[in-house]
């Protein structure tokens, strides 16, 4: 009696080892809730500001990494250019675009762009949205995918849209005015 009694108390404490930890201890994945996570309505936010691209003078904000070719394919730059409400370089920061670009086209003027918006403003301080696309600069609006973010962006994502608002053919600065739509919690 006393080993049956045994066996019986042995498969219920299992039993309930199994019930509490589950089948699989160490899982690869699992879902989640978006209550545990925190997560509650998807908003859509709209964001507008200028990106100054300074490749000239004494602290350019773009720096060339690479540069091989006459035709321009391949260069590479690391860039943290500015972010402001206006296009006036004095405008009112509200972030940094820090990341990447390279020419990425033999035919024309399209750039692979991998950066993030860093903001440093309101109540997107210390949030960031991540993009990564292409950008052909020769077409008056350009679109590139919002693929993520951070802070007040988790989970985001969205696209960007860029227009010139000015490029100087002497010294390769420019500004572009960015419209950014993005969802996110």
């Amino acid at each position: 009696m006393d080993k049956l009694f045994s066996t019986i108390l042995l498969l219920i404490l299992l039993l309930i080892s199994i019930f509490i930890h589950g089948t699989n201890c160490h899982e690869f994945s699992r879902k989640l809730s978006k209550k545990t996570m925190g997560l509650k309505r998807q908003k859509l936010s709209h964001l507008h500001f200028y990106f100054h691209d300074q490749v000239s003078g004494k602290n350019p904000t773009a720096i060339k990494i690479c540069n091989t070719s006459v035709t321009g394919f391949g260069l590479l730059a690391m860039i943290d250019d500015t972010l402001t409400i206006g296009p006036e370089p004095n405008s009112k920061l509200v972030g940094r675009a820090q990341g990447v670009y390279a020419q990425s086209s033999l035919n024309d003027d399209s750039l692979l762009m991998v950066f993030n918006f860093a903001f440093v403003e309101g109540k997107y301080n210390g949030s960031s949205l991540s993009v990564l696309g292409r950008n052909s600069v020769m077409l008056p609006l350009r679109e590139m995918p919002v693929i993520g973010g951070s802070g007040v962006f988790r989970f985001a994502y969205g696209y960007a849209q860029a227009k010139t608002y000015s490029y100087n053919v002497k010294t390769g600065d420019a500004v572009s005015e960015y419209d950014v739509y993005v969802f996110h919690y």
